[in-house]
C-alpha cells in the first residue's frame, strides 16, 4: 500500500511530447489515493494550482473505476490500494476518456511499475517524497509540454535509454483459443462478451482466462493488457 512522503500499441517515454501535455487548465480532477495524508497532500496541492477545478475523490480501486464514468481531465492515481491496482482505472480512463491527463502518484520507484504505467498511458509518474510545492510546479508544468517526472524516475529513464536492447522474450505457450481470448479483453471486452464472441460458454472463457494469467505470471487486466501488446495481440 502506498504512503506519503504504434511498437503495436505502446507509449513511451520517447513519444513525442504533446502525449505528455494538457490542453488547458483541468476542470475536473479525479484523486484516488487511500491513504488520509497523501490524500491531503495531494488535495491541497491540486487546489493550490487549480483553484477552480472541482475535485473527486477515490479512496479504492473500486471508487476509482466508478467515477471513469464522470468527467476528468487530470487523475492523480495511486497505485497500490486494499482491493487492487491504480494501473486498471488508469487503464479504464485510457480506453473511457483518452483525452485524459492521468499521473501516477506513488511510493513505487522499479522499472516493472513504472513501465508498466507508462505503457498504459500515464502522462507522469511522481513519487511520494516530493513537496507540495515540487509537486504544485510539476502540475503545471504539464501545460508547457513538460512530463511530470520526480527526479529519481528521469534518471532511471535515461538509464533505460542508455541500456543494451533487451531480448525478445520467447513465446509463452499460449494455445490459439488462449490468444482470442486475451486479444478481445485487450481490446475491452468483458469474459462472458469474449465468450459470446467466440460462441463458447462463460465458465469455457473464464477457464481461458485464468490459463492466460498463469502462463503469463499476470494478476489484473491492466498487465494481461501489456502482455497482450507484447504479443503483438492488441
Amino acid at each position: 500500500m502506498d504512503h506519503e512522503g504504434n511498437g503495436k500499441g505502446t507509449r513511451h517515454a520517447g513519444a513525442s511530447a504533446t502525449l505528455w501535455r494538457m490542453a488547458a487548465a483541468p476542470a475536473h480532477i479525479l484523486i484516488l489515493e487511500d491513504q488520509p495524508s497523501s490524500m491531503d497532500w495531494l488535495i491541497e496541492t491540486a487546489r493550490s494550482v487549480f483553484p477552480t477545478a472541482t475535485q473527486q475523490l477515490a479512496y479504492s480501486c473500486a471508487e476509482g473505476l466508478a467515477a471513469c464514468s464522470q468527467p476528468v481531465d487530470l487523475a492523480l492515481l495511486d497505485i497500490a490500494l486494499p482491493d487492487g491496482s491504480g494501473l486498471d482505472v488508469l487503464l479504464s480512463l485510457q480506453q473511457r476518456q483518452p483525452q485524459a491527463a492521468c499521473v501516477m502518484t506513488t511510493i513505487f520507484d522499479d522499472d516493472t511499475h513504472l513501465f508498466r504505467a507508462l505503457q498504459l498511458g500515464a502522462r507522469g509518474y511522481v513519487l511520494k517524497d516530493q513537496s507540495r510545492e515540487q509537486l504544485g510546479t510539476m502540475l503545471r508544468a504539464m501545460l508547457d509540454d513538460q512530463p511530470p517526472l520526480s527526479p529519481a524516475i528521469a534518471r532511471r529513464l535515461l538509464a533505460q535509454f542508455q541500456s543494451p536492447p533487451a531480448v525478445a522474450t520467447p513465446d509463452d505457450g499460449l494455445t490459439d483459443r488462449e490468444r482470442e481470448v486475451l486479444q478481445l479483453v485487450s481490446k475491452g471486452y468483458s469474459v462472458p462478451q469474449a465468450a459470446k464472441a467466440l460462441e463458447i460458454s462463460p465458465n469455457t472463457a473464464h477457464t481461458h482466462i485464468k490459463a492466460v494469467y498463469r502462463k503469463l505470471h499476470v494478476a489484473s487486466r491492466a498487465e494481461a493488457v501489456l502482455a497482450a501488446r507484447r504479443l503483438g495481440l492488441a
